[in-house]
């Protein structure tokens, strides 16, 4: 397995690319898997090439310690958020980039294309494997795995196409390029198993209508066949008939919240807000997965780091012979997002820790044990009841406030990387589906919104948990709210502020974003969150020439102090 995506990427490699601006890189536009067709590896082996790749590191340079693959751009997008904030203790953060709105997210930058290179590349382990999976195969093993790469490529389109979608922000509202084209909407080029060479080299970004047809194209397939051939679930790290109708949930919940802002059409906002509470149901019935328990969320061993438990419907899988586990574990997750650790950037010799923004956290109610996740400030009600891993470990190094306790290292080993860095990380947990389900329902019925919220609240959260909220849209701010608190540091929270038209808001009195670096506020939508274009991209595809999504770099107010 370790050796198909190792092909997949050997031409990748071969090209060296420098720290900084782009002088020399590969054609990005080559990725259509002829360069390992013909092999004699099975289809079993293509299909686990894709969760594998998922881990993979070095994907344009091995010296680039943010480049980890899915983990990595997981961080990436909730550094670009007002919710997680990294104290600097000495130490190195690789992520300061998407945190700071840097010049390195323009797309003559290593940074802008990592993220560019590790989606196509997860697309070309897709591509590759439909390869092998003809649709009109009669067999039912083959389409049963047909399903499943299906499932992954639309989750794969998914994430990049809402990275990549052009949204009108504070900065740019006209929604232009530097030439003056109209780009909103507009993402990123589709491309299949059959999109041939020429057509690669004249590929637009595909519209918003392209881009969600696409992906329901892919869901729709996978659910017919999961449906048809009734295949057994052999790993939670490849999607099933219930993550794929999750994904649909997602799905349909951006392309609402596109239809409301955008082409202000409330009749087909309404009817995909409908699609996505159904669809958010089905998968929480049809998983049989249930929300974490206090005990489960707080595990000293387990907690945020098993795919096995009871909520998580799908997620991603270390091994102790991935690359990224076998060199020391310093570019993995549990080395950026776990801070109960000797061997990684978030652990106390390199100090860039991950710590909850502070507004969020005063934001919680004292009686949610959620809150429990972070080191609560001297005088407040949960001071001094942080659950370490490690009591003394804890008191001596994670003592200031605000820093995370929620990702534990494999096992509760906080030394060995071969055992602390082999973790799972959270890709779908039910929770998310009882969120979308509440904040669908919440557009189109406000009371019944409101009831879904608060049921689940009170059953699985804290029982004395009540809004006062009179109005739909605080409603639907409390359910973000809430979904934040839940889904924190797993990499979903940037899409609902991206796709809500929210701001961050990093500058204000005591806060934990450092100042004159990533104390940004911003009002409405963040520029950063329309994801550049690799240049390279553009220099080899003429139909992005003019079109591709100016950089936000340098566009905004960077706060020197909190007394400002």
């Amino acid at each position: 397995m370790k050796a198909i995506y190792k092909a997949l990427v050997a031409a990748l490699a071969a090209t060296p690319l420098l720290t900084g601006c782009i002088e020399e890189s590969f054609p990005t536009n080559g990725f259509t898997g002829t360069q390992i067709e013909g092999t004699d590896e099975g289809t079993d082996a293509f299909c686990d090439a894709i969760p594998s790749h998922m881990n993979v590191i070095g994907t344009v340079s091995t010296d680039q310690h943010y480049d980890f693959g899915m983990p990595s751009l997981m961080h990436a997008r909730d550094c670009m958020t007002e919710d997680l904030a990294v104290r600097y203790a000495g130490g190195y953060d690789w992520f300061a980039s998407y945190a700071r709105n840097s010049t390195s997210l323009g797309p003559g930058y290593m940074v802008c294309q990592f993220t560019w290179n590790f989606y196509y590349e997860q697309i070309l382990c897709c591509n590759n494997a439909l390869k092998m999976l003809p649709a009109d195969s009669e067999d039912p093993v083959i389409l049963g795995k047909r399903a499943i790469v299906l499932a992954s490529r639309a989750a794969t389109y998914l994430d990049a196409a809402r990275c990549y979608e052009f949204l009108p922000c504070d900065i740019n509202k006209e929604g232009l390029s530097a030439e003056g084209n109209d780009i909103i909407g507009l993402s990123m080029p589709i491309v299949t198993e059959e999109t041939s060479e020429e057509a690669l080299n004249n590929n637009p970004r595909a519209t918003h209508e392209q881009m969600l047809e696409f992906i329901l194209g892919d869901l729709n397939e996978a659910l017919t066949l999961f449906d048809a051939t009734k295949q057994p679930r052999t790993s939670k790290t490849k999607p099933d008939v219930n993550v794929t109708k999750g994904l649909l949930a997602r799905a349909y919940l951006w392309d609402a919240s596109y239809q409301a802002e955008i082409n202000a059409d409330n009749a087909k906002a309404t009817e995909s807000y409908n699609h996505a509470a159904t669809y958010a149901r089905e998968a929480i019935t049809g998983s049989g997965a249930t929300p974490l328990t206090e005990a489960q969320w707080l595990s000293k061993t387990t907690g945020f780091n098993d795919i096995n438990v009871s909520s998580w419907m799908w997620g991603g899988q270390y091994v102790a012979e991935d690359d990224a586990v076998v060199a020391g574990g310093i570019r993995t997750w549990t080395s950026f997002c776990s801070n109960e650790q000797n061997f990684g950037y978030a652990a106390p010799a390199q100090g860039a820790f991950t710590e909850i923004g502070v507004s969020l956290y005063n934001k919680i109610n004292d009686a949610d044990w959620r809150k429990l996740s972070w080191v609560a400030p001297e005088g407040t009600a949960n001071y001094g009841k942080a659950p370490y891993l490690d009591q003394a470990f804890g008191e001596a190094n994670l003592s200031e406030p605000y820093i995370s306790l929620k990702f534990r290292p494999g096992q509760g080993n906080m030394d060995d990387p071969l055992v602390g860095a082999v973790v799972g990380y959270p890709l779908m947990r039910v929770e998310e589906m009882y969120f979308i389900e509440a904040e669908a329902k919440a557009h189109v019925d406000m009371a019944a919104g409101k009831a879904l919220l608060e049921n689940f609240m009170k059953t699985y959260r804290y029982p004395t948990y009540s809004t006062l909220v009179t109005g739909q849209d605080a409603l639907i701010q409390e359910i973000i709210l809430q979904k934040r608190i839940e889904l924190w540091g797993e990499g979903q929270t940037m899409f609902d502020v991206k796709r809500l038209n929210l701001s961050v808001t990093r500058f204000y009195n005591g806060t934990n974003f450092i100042a004159g670096a990533s104390t940004i506020n911003t009002k409405g939508r963040p520029g950063w969150m329309n994801l550049c274009i690799v240049q390279q991209e553009v220099s080899n595809n003429t139909a992005i020439e003019g079109y591709n999504t100016p950089t936000s770099a340098g566009l905004y107010d960077l706060h020197a102090s909190s007394e400002e």
